[in-house]
């Protein structure tokens, strides 16, 4: 008897009701893909379950990858017996032994999907657990807070026994919500932001801002190096890189020097929703938090927010620096947002930027230039790269 599959459990999509198919079938298809380098795997979906038949691969390679796929809520490595009081006593006996058992406490939680099973739950719960009393030493137990937790689902297929839950990220499967672009600088929040973005469901394609000479070539593999931890939560990512060295000098010798902050984020702003209709994208996701920097105050977002319709999810708004920092440590973009490369939103930054900008002032100091000559320029030079996560399929760490 071994462990031989993988059972996983479903979160919010548990709540879609006649839509739940469209986001088992998603999750199935990010699942697929995050696993296809394991041939030998099968994937089963039902209403309220899917499962890994592991044929031998690597389990514990793939729990790691499991832990990075939002829509899942928890799993459990799983063993698949018959219906039969005694095959489930034996099989609940295999996974607890499997287990660091000595010195803890434990309990049976049985659930019986299948209604036509002999047995109620109670009964279920007592067979079980005297069987593994009566074959394991020293053993307690403590239906309230056990240390190990033997779960028996008694469907009418068969029966799975799981004994210890592994949480996943939550969240929707990346897909499910439509397809955002993400304006990711090399600091730290653009990427917390993208993660959110994408624990909501969303696919989402970087675009960076790139000013040579004033930033160099580190700079851009900072961007390129946090594009790529965010594959490792879905699929692979395009990055857009928009050069903007003209229309930055262009700001700053039109427009006055407390403003150009302001004018900067609204031609970014202009240049992203453009690369986004090309894209066919539905929104426009940044990593702004309220109050944070100078361009981030009400006024400031309401200045600059004006160039356009589209919807701009700001996953960070209500966040502190401190729990941002706390989440690029965990998905693992804070070493690399902290390397001392400049981007284009430090360079030429004002020394006291407008915090109460008024859109009034902004449009009649853009009025004399013809910035949308220049967007279209940046646009159509605009560079484009698909980044992959399966570098990452190689070394993916265990995150949570």
């Amino acid at each position: 008897m071994q462990y031989d599959r993988i059972l996983i459990r479903f979160g919010e999509i548990s709540t879609k009701g006649r839509n739940r198919k469209k986001f088992i079938e998603k999750l199935k298809r990010n699942i697929d893909f995050k696993l296809a380098d394991f041939k030998d795997i099968m994937i089963e979906t039902t209403r309220d379950r899917i499962y890994i038949v592991l044929n031998g691969e690597d389990s514990e390679e793939i729990s790691n990858r499991l832990q990075t796929i939002f829509g899942i809520h928890s799993f459990s490595l799983a063993v698949k017996t018959s219906s039969a009081i005694e095959e489930i006593k034996a099989a609940a006996l295999f996974a607890f032994k499997e287990l660091d058992y000595v010195g803890k406490t434990f309990k049976v939680t049985a659930k019986r999907v299948d209604k036509l099973f002999p047995f109620d739950t109670n009964e279920i719960n007592y067979q079980v657990g005297s069987h593994i009393l009566t074959n394991v030493a020293d053993l307690k137990v403590d239906v309230h807070h056990p240390m190990i937790n033997v779960r028996v689902e008694v469907r009418s297929d068969a029966t799975y026994i799981t004994c210890k839950d592994i949480y996943g990220p939550g969240g929707l499967p990346v897909g499910t919500s439509g397809k955002s672009m993400l304006m990711l600088s090399g600091g730290l929040d653009s990427p917390v932001a993208g993660y959110f973005a994408m624990k909501r469901g969303l696919e989402i394609e970087a675009v960076h801002f790139y000013s040579p000479p004033y930033t160099n070539e580190r700079s851009k593999q900072k961007v390129l190096d946090l594009t790529e931890v965010l594959t490792k939560f879905g699929p692979d990512i395009k990055l857009h890189i928009v050069p903007f060295t003209e229309i930055q000098e262009v700001i700053q010798k039109q427009v006055p020097e407390n403003y150009s902050l302001i004018s900067t984020r609204r031609m970014m702003l202009r240049i992203t929703d453009e690369i986004r209709k090309k894209q066919r994208a539905l929104a426009i996701t940044t990593g702004e938090s309220l109050g944070q920097v100078a361009s981030q105050t009400m006024e400031s977002m309401y200045a600059i927010n004006e160039v356009t319709n589209t919807p701009i999810i700001r996953p960070l708004i209500t966040m502190d620096k401190p729990e941002i920092i706390d989440v690029a440590k965990n998905i693992n973009t804070h070493d690399i947002s902290i390397r001392p490369f400049e981007d284009c939103c430090t360079i030429f930054s004002p020394a006291a930027p407008k915090t109460r900008p008024k859109r009034e002032k902004v449009e009649f100091y853009e009025s004399f230039v013809d910035f949308e000559a220049l967007i279209n320029k940046a646009v159509d030079q605009t560079e484009m790269i698909k980044i992959s996560q399966q570098k990452h399929n190689q070394e993916i760490d265990e995150l949570f």
